[in-house]
């Protein structure tokens, strides 16, 4: 095995595990981004024991928000942590653009709205003339320039297939201003050549998905940032705890039960905004089912679709209601 690099980065991405958080809409036929019942939710994620948060992500339908719309979620992100007393809590921001230009701007806005790290996909338009070349210097160009330190995100089911492999991410490893990656390929194999290679003060690597995470933590990884955390922040920030604290038998019985339910978020996002709507939302005064759905063009849940999510999901309902939250668990032996 390669011996480990242990040049430390300036501020590596605390390690847990970290949900990318949904957007929740009014029911406008402009369908605008309602940041009083985001507001509730993040300040719901943080209080269930949630080790950090990143928006603007996948879940967080980057791609269909305007800047000014980022900038004034982030904000508000920001906001939320900091009236319950913890100024300092991880908050991670998506800053993915097609073009340098645009990305080193949304780097730039992010920084401003008060994210801590910016969360990056490959540019993906014209996939056939990125060579790796120029996605190697995408990357170090906007590492260059970002206020804040990048975290790389590797997922190629939104990329148009561009898979970036264990060689290209240790090349960029070496960057001062390129702390980690996200892993959602779902490649163990390319995670463990990482986390061989880098200590987590030089290159965190993170998993995409909680189904693997107590693979990727026994593999030398520092987390995940799941969609799952939307919906049971409790469930899945514990097997990270339970880990770490050496509770290695509740961890794998644990992470059995997060993985069979997650198998309904890896159906379409639709599946976890509802299920978040129905086993979050509605118990904490977000009655109204269509804060929780995607924006158009994308369509709403049709009857038989939310009550197989339901049903998939509710393996951990009864788990998560057991499971204390922040207060008690920061004091948990």
């Amino acid at each position: 095995m390669a011996a480990k690099i242990a040049t430390p980065k300036a501020k590596p991405l605390p390690p847990g595990v970290y949900t990318p958080v949904i957007t929740l809409y009014d029911d406008s036929p402009q369908q605008a981004v309602h940041l009083e019942a985001m507001y509730k939710h993040c300040q719901y994620l943080v209080a269930s024991g949630m080790h950090g948060l990143v928006y603007l992500g996948t879940n967080g339908e980057l791609a269909l928000l305007t800047h000014e719309e980022r900038q004034s979620i982030v904000r508000n992100a920001r906001r939320a942590v900091a009236d319950m007393g913890l100024p300092d809590y991880p908050i991670v921001a998506g800053i993915s653009a097609q073009s340098t230009v645009e990305t080193i701007q949304c780097a730039k806005e992010a920084a401003e709205a008060g994210a801590g790290w910016g969360l990056l996909l490959p540019p993906s338009y014209w996939s056939k003339a990125l060579s790796s070349e120029a996605l190697l210097g995408y990357f170090r160009d906007v590492a260059d320039a970002s206020p804040i330190p990048i975290v790389i995100y590797n997922f190629p089911g939104v990329t148009a297939g561009i898979d970036l492999d264990s060689d290209q991410l240790a090349a960029l490893a070496a960057h001062p201003n390129i702390v980690g990656t996200k892993l959602t390929c779902g490649n163990v194999g390319k995670l463990t050549r990482l986390t061989a290679q880098f200590e987590p003060a030089h290159f965190s690597v993170f998993g995409g998905s909680s189904d693997y995470l107590l693979p990727t933590l026994h593999a030398g990884g520092c987390g995940c940032v799941t969609g799952m955390g939307n919906i049971f922040p409790r469930s899945t920030a514990r097997v990270y705890d339970y880990f770490v604290r050496g509770r290695l038998d509740e961890a794998r019985a644990l992470q059995d039960k997060v993985a069979a339910a997650e198998w309904a978020c890896k159906k379409s996002l639709a599946c976890t905004k509802y299920g978040a709507w129905h086993f979050v939302g509605r118990h904490i005064g977000l009655d109204d089912p269509s804060l929780f759905v995607m924006r158009k063009p994308y369509l709403a849940l049709k009857e038989d679709m939310k009550k197989w999510s339901v049903a998939t999901l509710g393996v951990l309902e009864e788990e998560e209601k057991r499971l204390p939250g922040r207060e008690l668990l920061d004091g948990a032996k």
